[in-house]
């Protein structure tokens, strides 16, 4: 019943902020910023970062197993990344948005299928991997929460090549947050980890 009641909470929150970020780009808050697809801020940066923490993230996850703190925790960020990419998947199509690469109009909204603009997907999959992390180690270790610049960064790189308005990296940021948060709160294995053999549970390494 609280897992239920927990999950209903999460959805009208969601909904709220998804008719609130609507609202923010019809006041104006969307533009577009000057066009720069180089250096750090360029498509192939973007995918070699996004590349790196999921080898990182899988990789560890695997290594470690359930039954240390660090590894728990790897696995609960898997569960976020699974469930913030589903769900911000849906979203796109709910809303086909259309790009700012494609229009300089930011209030674009239902257009049909290959627009999916809303919530940036990269950015929901960033903060859902590092919010699990920041949450059980940043306590202890306050250089965790500068796993946050992680998809700042990237939402910043994603509105300078036009693939996404603000609201959309603000939403994407929100909702990976959030279901980082519900992955971490989970008193019980991961869901994943259910899934794979007594070998994995217990981690490579042993």
């Amino acid at each position: 019943m609280i897992r239920r009641l927990a999950l209903r909470t999460a959805a009208g929150l969601a909904a709220t902020l998804l008719i609130g970020m609507q609202d923010a780009a019809a006041s104006g808050l969307d533009h577009r910023i000057g066009y720069d697809d180089s250096g750090v801020w360029s498509r192939t940066s973007q995918r070699v970062m996004l590349g790196t923490l999921f080898v990182a993230e899988a990789g560890g996850a695997l290594w470690q197993g359930g039954e240390t703190r660090l590894g728990r925790t790897l696995w609960q960020s898997m569960d976020a990344t699974v469930v913030g990419g589903v769900s911000a998947y849906a979203l796109k199509l709910a809303f086909s948005r259309v790009r700012p690469i494609d229009s300089a109009d930011p209030n674009l909204w239902f257009k049909g299928h290959g627009n999916e603009s809303f919530p940036s997907g990269e950015v929901t999959l960033t903060s859902a991997l590092v919010t699990p992390l920041v949450l059980e180690y940043g306590h202890d270790h306050p250089w965790v929460y500068g796993l946050e610049l992680l998809p700042v960064y990237d939402g910043v790189a994603r509105m300078k090549v036009w693939g996404h308005w603000q609201t959309d990296v603000i939403a994407g940021f929100a909702l990976g947050t959030g279901v980082g948060y519900l992955m971490h709160r989970n008193p019980d294995t991961p869901y994943i980890l259910r899934l794979m053999p007594h070998g994995v549970y217990v981690g490579l390494r042993y």
